[in-house]
C-alpha cells in the first residue's frame, strides 16, 4: 500500500482496506447467486423474480465496481478472484442445489440481512476505530440499497394482508375479514 498523504495511518488505511474486501467477496458472491437464480427461477413468480432479480444484479455489479475503486482510492487493491472471494465472504454458496422459488427468495433475504449486518459493523469501524467517515459514509449507502433490496424479497413472500388503517391482522381469520 502506497503511503497516502489524506489524514489516515497506513494502519487505518489496511483496516478500512481490509473490511471494503470482505464486503466486496459479499457483493460478489450474491451477484452470482442473484444471477444464478434469475437464470433458473421457474413457475407462476417467473417473470416477476427474473425482472427483479435483474434488477438487483445491475445494482450489485455496479456497487461491486466501487468497492473496488474505493480500495484503489485508500491505496490497496480489491481481491479479484474466486478463491479470495470464497475466503472473505460471510454468505454461502449452496453449490448443486436448485431450491424452488420462494426458497431462492429466502435465501437472498438471509444473504442481503447478512451483509447488512457486516455492514452496520463496518460503518462503525469505519467511523470509530479507522477515523474514515468517508468510507463510514460510503457504505451507509450500500447499507441503504441492501435494506431496499431484502424489503423487496421479504415482501414477495410475506404473504400476509394489511388491513386498511396499515395494521397486519392477528389472524387468518382477520385477514378473511379484509376480503
Amino acid at each position: 500500500m502506497r503511503n497516502l498523504n489524506i489524514g489516515l495511518t497506513d494502519e487505518q488505511l489496511q483496516g478500512v482496506t481490509d473490511l471494503l474486501n470482505h464486503d466486496l467477496a459479499d457483493a460478489y458472491l450474491l451477484l452470482i447467486k442473484t444471477k444464478k437464480y434469475h437464470w433458473d427461477v421457474v413457475g407462476p413468480q417467473f417473470r416477476s423474480l427474473h425482472q427483479l432479480w435483474e434488477e438487483h444484479y445491475n445494482a450489485l455489479t455496479a456497487n461491486i465496481d466501487a468497492l473496488a475503486e474505493r480500495i484503489r482510492s485508500l491505496g490497496g487493491y480489491p481481491i479479484g478472484t474466486a478463491e479470495g472471494f470464497l475466503k472473505y465472504a460471510s454468505i454461502k454458496e449452496h453449490i448443486g442445489d436448485l431450491p424452488l422459488a420462494t426458497e431462492m427468495v429466502a435465501r437472498l433475504v438471509d444473504d442481503h440481512e447478512q451483509i447488512i449486518r457486516n455492514l452496520r459493523q463496518h460503518v462503525d469501524q469505519c467511523s470509530g476505530e479507522f477515523h474514515d467517515q468517508g468510507t463510514a459514509d460510503f457504505l451507509t449507502g450500500f447499507m441503504e440499497q441492501h435494506e431496499q433490496m431484502a424489503w423487496m424479497l421479504r415482501s414477495f413472500i410475506e404473504g400476509q394482508g394489511i388491513s386498511p388503517d396499515g395494521e397486519q391482522p392477528k389472524s387468518e381469520t382477520a385477514t378473511a375479514a379484509l376480503v
